[in-house]
């Protein structure tokens, strides 16, 4: 289990971590997601030991984290991190090898990833030479070959093709499957919601809001509701709803989550014959948007109230 605990830094008057805590255990995928510049990167590279940290710890399996114990750590940087002119399998067989395993076993590994990923044929190429796609992929192969316990990957899924995005995803199914700890950003948050087990949504430094994918949407304060009518009929929404939007005849409406199911389906019932009806909680898309929202509102709000006058109330 990796352990990140009151995770701060600072470069000059800019504030990166500013407390970021996550726990992300094995055999389960953590979706770690926040807005461009929210710290997500930084506290990825914290976990080797690539940022000089302020003050909190990260912990694996209990344990300070140690150079032997990177040596089982996967990590899948979002800038490229490999070299242009070397040839794919070569770098592959030495990546392995800086990791501890043997030369012949690290040919082997390099072998069975670039054939799982498709490359076989690109053995002997250069990375450069190859699509951008391509390159994702023995990056993804570079964090693979010598069999993590944890696997770190930062927007893995940029600049994939769908059939790119297939194959990832289902590679990192594998790996958790496998018992292996898997963390990734993304801003692709349907495919977040489709792959991880559990979520951590940060902003300004800082994580909002954290737990499994159920509990991070069953926290949000209103429900989502899906109506279709007999003949395309017009809802109006009841009491405490507002039409969010209406396509091919399904109006969607957010709700309050003590709304009661019951008097819902008599309200509509009213308006006319329901075809379709959904009372779900919202999606993970909605959830951060609104949690990220209402982080920056708080900290413009604090910046106000920091800029008022001696005397003025906030």
């Amino acid at each position: 289990m990796l352990t990140v605990k009151d995770l701060h830094k600072r470069y000059g008057e800019v504030t990166a971590l500013d407390g970021v805590s996550l726990t992300a255990k094995p055999g389960r995928m953590l979706g770690f997601l926040g807005p461009n510049g929210a710290g997500k990167t930084t506290t990825m590279r914290a976990v080797f030991g690539l940022v000089r940290l302020d003050s909190g710890e990260v912990r694996w399996r209990g344990d300070p984290v140690t150079s032997a114990s990177r040596m089982r750590f996967g990590y899948m940087p979002e800038q490229r991190g490999l070299y242009a002119r070397m040839a794919v399998g070569r770098q592959l067989r030495y990546l392995a090898e800086l990791h501890g395993v043997a030369a012949d076993d690290a040919a082997r590994a390099t072998e069975r990833w670039l054939e799982t990923l498709g490359l076989a044929d690109r053995i002997d190429g250069k990375l450069g030479d190859l699509s951008h796609g391509n390159q994702q992929r023995v990056q993804l192969a570079a964090a693979l070959v010598h069999d993590p316990e944890l696997l770190v990957l930062d927007e893995p899924f940029s600049g994939l093709d769908p059939l790119g995005v297939q194959s990832m995803s289902d590679i990192l199914r594998e790996r958790a499957a496998a018992g292996a700890t898997v963390v990734f950003s993304s801003h692709q948050l349907e495919l977040v919601e489709e792959l991880c087990d559990d979520v951590v949504i940060i902003a300004h430094g800082r994580d909002q809001i954290s737990g499994t994918l159920d509990e991070v949407r069953a926290a949000a304060g209103y429900r989502r509701v899906e109506v279709r009518l007999a003949g395309g009929a017009p809802v109006t929404p009841p009491a405490g709803a507002r039409l969010l939007d209406a396509r091919e005849g399904i109006v969607r409406l957010p709700v309050p989550v003590a709304t009661s199911v019951p008097e819902l389906v008599d309200d509509l019932s009213a308006q006319g014959t329901i075809e379709h009806l959904t009372f779900t909680p919202p999606r993970l898309t909605e959830v951060f948007r609104d949690v990220v929202g209402a982080s920056i509102a708080d900290l413009e709000h604090a910046a106000i109230a920091e800029d008022a006058p001696q005397g003025v109330g906030a």
